[in-house]
């Protein structure tokens, strides 16, 4: 009887074990959707997790089982495995509660969508004090900036025709991930100026005779010499006037930028020195921006006001005294800074 039965038996067999696999696969699916739409740590948990470049996933579960975000880690890493997503995680860092279940945890690392951090350059800073802002933040160190941003061949491939970034760093309020780069930091401050500094404002400055980057370096003295908004078209005029007549600029600014550990007390002598940025030595402008400009410093040389004068004097209060003659500024001079 046995033979007779056996074919049907193995049938019975097959169908029997094949159903049993249905129901260990569905079963063992069942489970993992559990898990993955569960969340598998307690809801008062908040961790930050930099996942670093170059970070394998098993360093990453790791990480995230320490901080008390996954509870499961074979779990979790067979959700990743049948998702693909092992291998799609993205450096960054990333703000994570217990209360995301796996699904959502992973998709937040895969999507790339990490924590930025704030960081504000204020008009008129120089690369150095950006670099310090950047350290400050724990973005990035200050000497691989400064490199990076003296680096005449990074200056050459973003197509700013100096040696130095000094000027094309635009002051904005920035958002960067932890991990970013100099060299990203740089890119994206140069994108920033290109899109204030617009074609319009280049072919202005063409029919004014100056370069681009005569206007980035004059706006950029025009910064440091402003206390008032409303002053910088006329101190641009000033400079503007004294160019035209051949007059050196007399800036101390630029003395000051081309000082090396400049003590904060500017006197006679350092007036003396003879750099590429002295304006009280040298004719025209100065080799280069002695910081990096705002937008409203870059269009009061574009479009400075039509004042006469050559000559201005801080009145001690962020204002300035304009003047059209010599004699005048000196009375100037000794009345808001000799108090005479």
């Amino acid at each position: 009887m046995f033979w007779q039965t056996g074919p049907r038996m193995k049938r019975t067999m097959i169908i029997i074990g094949a159903f049993a696999l249905c129901l260990l696969a569905g079963g063992l699916g069942l489970s993992l959707y559990r898990y993955a739409t569960t969340p598998s740590g307690t809801a008062d948990i908040t961790a930050i997790v930099w996942i670093k470049p170059g970070q394998s996933f098993s360093e990453t579960v790791t990480q995230l089982r320490e901080a008390g975000l996954v509870r499961h880690p074979k779990k979790f890493r067979w959700l990743a495995y049948l998702k693909g997503d092992e291998r799609r995680i993205r450096a960054g860092e990333y703000v994570l509660q217990g209360s995301m279940p796996p699904l959502a945890i992973l998709g937040t690392l895969v999507r790339g969508k990490g924590l930025l951090h704030k960081v504000v350059i204020p008009e008129g800073s120089t690369i150095f004090n950006i670099g310090q802002i950047l350290e400050r933040a724990g973005l990035v160190l200050q000497e691989p900036f400064l490199k990076a941003a003296s680096d005449p061949g990074l200056t050459k491939a973003l197509g700013v025709g100096d040696d130095t970034f000094e000027g094309y760093l635009f002051p904005e309020t920035y958002h960067f991930a932890k991990g970013v780069t100099a060299q990203e930091v740089i890119e994206k401050m140069v994108a920033q100026f290109r899109s204030v500094f617009t074609p319009a404002w280049a072919e202005r400055a063409r029919t004014m005779g100056r370069t681009v980057h005569e206007v980035v370096t004059l706006a950029s003295i025009v910064e440091k010499e402003t206390g008032k908004p409303e002053e910088r078209p006329v101190i641009a005029a000033v400079f503007l006037n004294r160019l035209k007549r051949g007059m050196r600029l007399e800036s101390d600014p630029t003395v000051i930028y081309g000082i090396q550990d400049f003590d904060g007390n500017l006197t006679r002598k350092d007036l003396q020195i003879s750099t590429p940025y002295n304006t009280y030595q040298i004719a025209g402008l100065p080799t280069g921006p002695i910081a990096n400009p705002g937008r409203a410093s870059m269009e009061a040389v574009l479009y400075p006001s039509q004042e006469p004068y050559l000559y201005f004097v801080s009145k001690n209060d962020g204002s300035h005294h304009f003047s059209l003659t010599l004699s005048e500024h000196m009375r100037m001079v000794r009345r808001y800074q000799l108090h005479r």
